[in-house]
């Protein structure tokens, strides 16, 4: 009975292990190219689950056929956030603030002037949430406009400048959403049916997400290996002095790791939901932001291989020791599981410093 139930958990580890390291897989990307740690990431995975709830329940298109939506808003946000807010602080050649003078004081006067009698026109006839939000977002869209085309260059900026920008990021994503969906956990129920091994019963929306994050996984290292803009984005991580000097457009690249990052960090989002259809909230991340740091630490922080990899023996640690500890007379396996991963995590950074799949030196 102990083996069938370790056994089981195992497979269930393995399988949330992928989906797991599919997380992290955006988190390590962006630090190994831009040394930028992503401190909101679990607001990210937040908007991909809200994005496959979102389908399914208005328009029911299935979780497994919203990866390529999460992939495409995630990488748009990516853009949008770069540019707007991570640029100054990664690039040299980043657009800084210009002095503003009477001129650009008056339009900002103005263009506030009207957005708040917009919003309070729009709340007579919307709710008073979505006023607010439509107002936050020409704000917004605004700053950026301002921002982009009417900036000077400057220096690169403080590394922990970018914890700050990239927190309140998440935290601007979290308070969005929950003006628009409210705080409410939500839902959703999506069966196809069960596979029973005799030991253990896997649904198959869990196998198609760890299928999901498996194949995102291999495209991911086919582009980067096999296409010019992958091994273009590879030089830049190794050297991006040299690969500027080379004619790589390092600034360009950096946009498109950031932005990719963020749309597989999205992307993993609606993986989750497969997995754990339930409790869906604006401040779901906290928990897989924890763990997504754990995980890229163990795999090599800047390897998203590394991350795969990192993820699916977490999952394997998770699980496979609640069997143990349950085993344990008076003993709370729940509690104890993740005390016995972070103890098994230092265990390991001890022999592996660098990761499992970071070279020593």
């Amino acid at each position: 009975m102990f083996f069938e139930q370790l056994s089981g958990n195992l497979v269930q580890g393995l399988i949330l292990g992928s989906v797991y390291g599919m997380a992290t897989m955006g988190l390590s990307l962006i630090f190994g190219v831009l040394q930028v740690v992503n401190v909101g990431h679990g607001a990210f995975i937040m908007v991909g689950a809200f994005t496959a709830l979102i389908l399914f329940q208005s328009l029911g298109v299935p979780p497994i056929l919203a990866i390529p939506v999460a992939l495409l808003i995630g990488m748009c946000l990516g853009m949008i956030f770069y540019y707007g807010a991570v640029k100054p602080l990664v690039s040299p050649s980043g657009a800084g603030i210009r002095k503003v003078g009477r001129r650009q004081l008056g339009k900002a006067a103005g263009v506030f002037v009207a957005v708040m009698i917009a919003m309070r026109i729009l709340s007579g006839v919307l709710d008073l949430n979505i006023a607010f939000s439509i107002f936050i977002a020409i704000i917004l869209m605004y700053a950026f406009l301002v921002y982009v085309y009417g900036g000077r260059r400057q220096e690169k900026g403080p590394e922990l400048a970018t914890l700050l920008v990239t927190f309140s990021l998440g935290v601007i994503l979290e308070e969005v959403v929950k003006q628009i969906f409210t705080s409410e956990a939500r839902g959703y129920n999506w069966d196809l049916g069960k596979l029973d091994l005799g030991f253990t019963v896997l649904p198959f929306t869990k196998i198609l997400a760890s299928g999901g994050s498996l194949t995102v996984a291999v495209l991911l290292y086919l582009w980067f290996n096999k296409t010019r803009a992958g091994m273009a984005m590879r030089s830049v991580v190794e050297d991006s002095v040299g690969a500027r000097v080379c004619g790589v457009n390092v600034d360009w690249q950096y946009a498109l790791s950031f932005s990719l990052g963020i749309g597989l960090t999205v992307t993993s989002g609606v993986l989750l939901t497969m997995f754990i259809p339930v409790g869906i909230n604006p401040y779901m991340g906290g928990g897989y932001t924890l763990k997504a740091f754990v995980i890229a630490v163990l795999g090599g922080l800047a390897s998203p291989y590394g991350a795969f990899f990192g993820g699916v023996v977490f999952g394997l640690l998770e699980n496979g020791s609640y069997t143990l500890l349950a085993a344990l007379p008076g003993g709370e396996p729940f509690a104890l599981t993740r005390f016995f991963s972070f103890v098994m995590l230092l265990v390991i950074l001890l022999i592996r410093p660098t990761g499992l799949l970071r070279r020593k030196g």
